[in-house]
């Protein structure tokens, strides 16, 4: 008897129809897995998935830079793999400081590796940038002097300023966790106030995105936060569109996909 009640069991949807969307994350990082699922809820069939490789710190000292070495993170979107994920986004923005080539040399790797498209919070940006065509944008980081000179240098070869910026001097990876949505606040207003074309906050540990929405009807200024750069753009890869996400900023109802299969 019950291994026949087993066998009738009704299914709630086909398992085919669900949409695994596989993030990769730094294994310190403690803001970006809650965060992506709480995007995604609204989204129907979809669901998150998680594979940590060792970040514990953020730095341009050659150890710290060896972290992010290809193979490192390409054995952990193998191990995504294994769940048939849809598509395997970087949820990390190590691209803004080692430049754009790096990240799109990962995401082919990837690709050739596991079969499975995938992209990066770093491309994900650099994408909303250069469809809109925005120029002055403020650039909101925890990370220290060195490395945010060196993603101001990257996107002033793009030819995109990012002067009017603030960070926190914070060599983390930890504890970007621990700055709380009012300290990030004050520095999205700080450069809200001179009037940029966009806000970017680089960073997936940090607490910017649950405060995005209110931000933006506050400053009348587009803000581009680097979680949901990537989730954003892993809904559009996997046909799901991305305009039923409310409440996490304008970038997912300005940036929705009229080719989406799911959600139109």
């Amino acid at each position: 008897m019950l291994n026949d009640s087993i066998h009738h069991i009704p299914s709630e949807k086909p398992l085919e129809a669900r949409i695994r969307l596989g993030m990769l994350t730094p294994s310190s990082n403690t803001v970006l897995e809650p965060l992506t699922v709480a995007m995604t809820a609204g989204a129907p069939r979809v669901s998150s998935h998680f594979q940590r490789f060792r970040v514990t710190r953020i730095s341009m000292d050659p150890g710290d830079l060896g972290q992010f070495e290809t193979e490192n993170i390409v054995q952990a979107a193998e191990l995504l793999a294994d769940a048939k994920v849809n598509v395997i986004g970087w949820s990390g923005t190590s691209g803004s400081w080692l430049g754009q080539a790096y990240d799109e040399a990962l995401c082919s790797e990837i690709l050739e590796r596991t079969g499975i498209r995938a992209t990066t919070s770093v491309l994900a940006m650099n994408e909303i940038l250069s469809r809109t065509r925005r120029r002055k944008v403020g650039l909101v980081t925890p990370y220290t002097a060195d490395v945010q000179q060196k993603i101001i240098e990257n996107y002033a070869g793009m030819g995109i300023d990012c002067s009017n910026e603030r960070h926190l001097n914070d060599p983390g990876n930890y504890s970007f966790a621990q700055w709380s949505e009012e300290q990030i606040a004050d520095l999205i207003y700080q450069v809200a106030a001179k009037k940029p074309d966009a806000i970017m906050v680089m960073c997936t540990n940090f607490r910017a995105a649950p405060i995005v929405d209110r931000l933006e009807r506050e400053t009348g200024i587009p803000i581009y936060d680097s979680i949901a750069a990537v989730v954003w753009k892993s809904l559009s890869m996997a046909n799901v569109e991305p305009g039923l996400i409310h409440g996490w900023g304008s970038l997912f109802q300005d940036f929705s996909s009229a080719d989406s299969k799911i959600g139109n």
